[in-house]
């Protein structure tokens, strides 16, 4: 049966909100599972480019710094010191057997652990601060907003192209929009989540995390993009009708998380 990109939208929804509500460990299933196959997808982004990393190890190490960073934070720098190495063996044995591109499958492998897995890890960072679920609504709602906004004033009055190589649809005037919309959505949604007793939060915080998720995570999906027009590819991936693949959509996710999370704990909490 053919999915069409509404009824992906609300499968994806009705799996999410609830990961999202009840956190633990159905969240930590949902949102690693959607980083894990992120990562699988990015090594396969280049294999036009003639780079060609072992999916199951792009997305099996940052799966396993997923669930060090989650679940055991003291001994994740003994793990991705010891991935490290493995990733390397698994290369020189490559390029032992004949692959002369070794080095640079190794090179995007790690890259692909370092960006997805360890970025990624923020996701449970953010959730499991004190009042987790308030302050995850908090960075996510704006930053979807936004990414609507910047949809509806860019397709209809975009006249000045924001970065015509990386992403031609993309215009500043739809880039403000996007900010201005963030910072609007935020203060509604610090005021709401107040209201109902879910987070305490003050209005200039919830206006700041709404401009910032209006305007940094443009940066994550710029650099998809990036990888996306060296490679010539569309998108990431076809996981989710109408929509691309996993990377897809949580490029910009990512920053939003670890962007959140930095302002939360250092000037919010």
């Amino acid at each position: 049966m053919k999915i069409n990109r509404e009824l992906a939208a609300l499968i994806l929804a009705a799996i999410g909100i609830p990961a999202i509500y009840f956190g633990g460990f159905f969240f930590f299933v949902v949102f690693s599972g959607m980083v894990a196959i992120a990562a699988w997808e990015f090594g396969r982004l280049f294999r036009p480019l003639d780079i060609q990393p072992f999916t199951v190890v792009t997305a099996g190490g940052t799966l396993l710094v997923l669930i060090t960073r989650a679940y055991f934070p003291s001994l994740v720098i003994p793990v991705l010191t010891f991935l490290i190495l493995v990733v390397m063996a698994v290369y020189l044995v490559t390029y032992e057997r004949g692959r002369d591109r070794a080095a640079t499958d190794f090179a995007v492998t790690m890259a692909a652990i370092f960006y997805l897995g360890w970025i990624g890890s923020y996701f449970f960072d953010l959730r499991s601060l004190p009042d987790g679920l308030g302050w995850f609504i908090l960075v996510m709602v704006p930053l979807w907003a936004s990414d609507s906004a910047a949809y509806y004033i860019g397709s209809r009055f975009g006249k000045h192209k924001m970065t015509p190589r990386l992403s031609p649809k993309k215009s500043w005037e739809g880039y403000a929009a996007s900010v201005v919309g963030g910072g609007l959505v935020g203060v509604i949604v610090g005021l709401f989540l107040a209201y109902v007793g879910l987070l305490t939060v003050s209005i200039p915080a919830s206006l700041v995390i709404g401009l910032l998720m209006g305007a940094v995570p443009t940066l994550g999906d710029l650099g998809e993009s990036m990888i996306k027009r060296q490679a010539g590819i569309k998108d990431s991936g076809g996981l989710i009708p109408g929509h691309g693949g996993a990377f897809d959509r949580i490029d910009s996710w990512l920053w939003a998380a670890a962007v959140g999370y930095y302002f939360i704990v250092w000037f919010a909490i």
